[in-house]
Parts: C-alpha cells; structure tokens; sequence
C-alpha cells in the first residue's frame, strides 16, 4: 500500500477549518460517550536545549486509525517547535500517512477554542478580548469568525507594540474594528469572549476583572505562550475542560459531555463560564482524519510505498 507524504503546504491546502468545527464537534460527542483508550501525553527532555514529548493514542470510535504525534521543541532554534504526526490503520497498524502537524495543531486548536465558546458562551456574545498577542491569538479569532458574529476586539500583551501589530493585521485581514489595549482591565472591560492565549507568567486574568455573563477561553499549559489558571477564577466560573484526567479536580463537565448532553453547560446569561483546553490525541486524529480524506483525491501529494 501506499502512504501518504503530506508537507505543511500539502496540509493547509486540505484543512477546511468550517467542516473541521462540524468533524470536531463530532469527535468530542463520541469521545465522551465511548472513549476507547485513556489519552497519553509523555515530555521528557533530550538536553539543556530540547525536549520532545509524544500524544498518542488518537482514537475514536467509527474512525479506522489512529495517530501517534511527536513534538520537539528546541527554544534557540526558529521555528522552536518541531511536529510530525503518523496517521495509521486501526486493524491492521499499516501507515496510512506521515504529516507535518505544526500547522493541523495550530488550526486544530484555534477550531477546539471556538467550539468551546460556541458551546458555552452566551449567543449574543460579540465583543472579544485577546489576552496574548502571540500566533494562537491570530486563529482563535479566526475561528471564533466561524461561531459568532463578532463587532469589536481588543488586544492586550505585555508588549504594546506587538498587541499593535496584530489589531491592525486584524483589521486588515477581518475587516473587524480590533484595538491594541493598555491594559488586562482596559482589554476585557467590555468583552463577552475573553481569549487567554498567553501573558508572562503571572494568571493570565485576575478574577476579580471577570465580569457576570463572561465566557473564557484558556488555551493549554504546554503550549510556548503559557497560561496559568488560578484557583480564584476557576471557583468564580462553571470550569469545563476537554479531559478530566488532564485538568483540575474542580471541573464542573468536560466539553463532550456538554455536547452529547450528558452534562449541562451554560444554564443563565448571568453565568461565567471558563473552558481550558490541553489538546488531546483524539483532537490530532479528528483533524489528521479531516486532512487524510480530502488528500486521497489531490495529485500534489506524494506517496510512499515503505514496504517497497
């Protein structure tokens, strides 16, 4: 058989973040309802300057493989993270594909962020805050394009001059009114959709600055652009995550329990919620899935027969 060979251009050009939401929303009802496997996420580090760490299995149920994601990162080097997901078949282990998974992570998490806010936040919510003007602020606020009608975004980073940079290509690229912040109170003063993407090491949102009817989105604490949570903002919202088994004790439901209505999300507009997501194997493999089908008819592509 052959495998596929897919470069980060092979996989942008078959990564279609409006069917992803639907193929993701699908995959956490499912994962909620009959996880197959428990989830493993191993780092460990290879020297003073590197460390790579595996996410595998990727498994659902009524989707015929799974995937195993290798991530280096290597924080003097540009770029500092290194990913490759292997894409295999479930009955027979046979290598299905071999993808570049820098850019299928990237979107994959702008995608997961803005089916949490779908799910949780309230309908008319249209005012965004970015906490974090690093690259995930970028596609979580393209994504959240796919779940809400947005009217105004502010941006906040500890480096004004970068919240600039990326409320004017906003701008430019949404046609969105988006302004650069001063401060954290400044930023989220009118927001309903509050974004923490990463900004330094202090928590990213101080709880007292969360406001009634707000909904946040923390992005994982293994990601370059830390995030910390704490205790205080997460007893002043209903927390949901996407993994019991990777979160704090105090969650109130994980996502896919929300979905497949196992568990209640957001009950009245008065309600804070929060939603933090780690990103999980079952998450790479919905989306190498997504990218595996739509590259079976591309000629670009290359293919390998390994066992040649």
């Amino acid at each position: 058989m052959s495998t596929l060979l897919l470069t980060r251009s092979d996989v942008s050009r078959n990564l279609q973040a409006l069917t992803l939401l639907t193929d993701m929303r699908e995959a956490f009802r499912a994962d909620a309802l009959a996880r197959t496997v428990a989830p493993q996420r191993t780092r460990v580090p290879l020297h003073a300057e590197g460390s790579a760490m595996v996410l595998f299995p990727g498994s659902l149920p009524g989707v015929p493989a799974y995937s195993v994601k290798v991530s280096a990162r290597f924080p003097s080097i540009t770029p500092p993270l290194q990913e490759t997901l292997q894409l295999h078949d479930v009955a027979t282990g046979a290598l299905l594909a071999v993808m570049d998974s820098a850019h299928l992570t990237a979107v994959r998490t702008g995608v997961v962020g803005a089916l949490g806010t779908d799910v949780l936040a309230r309908p008319d919510a249209s005012r965004v805050a970015l906490l974090g003007a690093g690259t995930r602020a970028v596609l979580q606020l393209k994504s959240l394009r796919l779940v809400r009608t947005l009217s105004q975004a502010f941006v906040y980073d500890a480096d004004f001059e970068r919240a600039a940079v990326l409320a004017t290509r906003m701008y430019q690229e949404l046609s969105l009114p988006v302004r650069p912040a001063g401060s954290v109170e400044e930023a989220v003063e009118g927001a309903d959709i509050v974004i923490m993407s990463g900004v330094g090491g202090q928590a990213a949102l101080p709880a007292e600055l969360v406001r009634p009817g707000v909904h946040l989105t923390a992005l994982g604490p293994d990601e370059q652009e830390k995030v910390e949570l704490s205790p205080e903002l997460i007893a002043r919202t209903t927390f949901v995550c996407d993994s019991r088994g990777l979160a704090e004790a105090s969650i109130h439901a994980e996502l896919g329990e929300i979905i497949a209505g196992m568990r209640q999300g957001r009950t009245s507009p008065e309600q804070s919620t929060l939603f933090c997501t780690v990103g999980l194997p079952f998450q790479d493999l919905a989306a190498a899935w997504h990218v595996y089908q739509a590259a079976q008819g591309d000629e670009e592509v290359r293919r390998m027969d390994f066992n040649a």
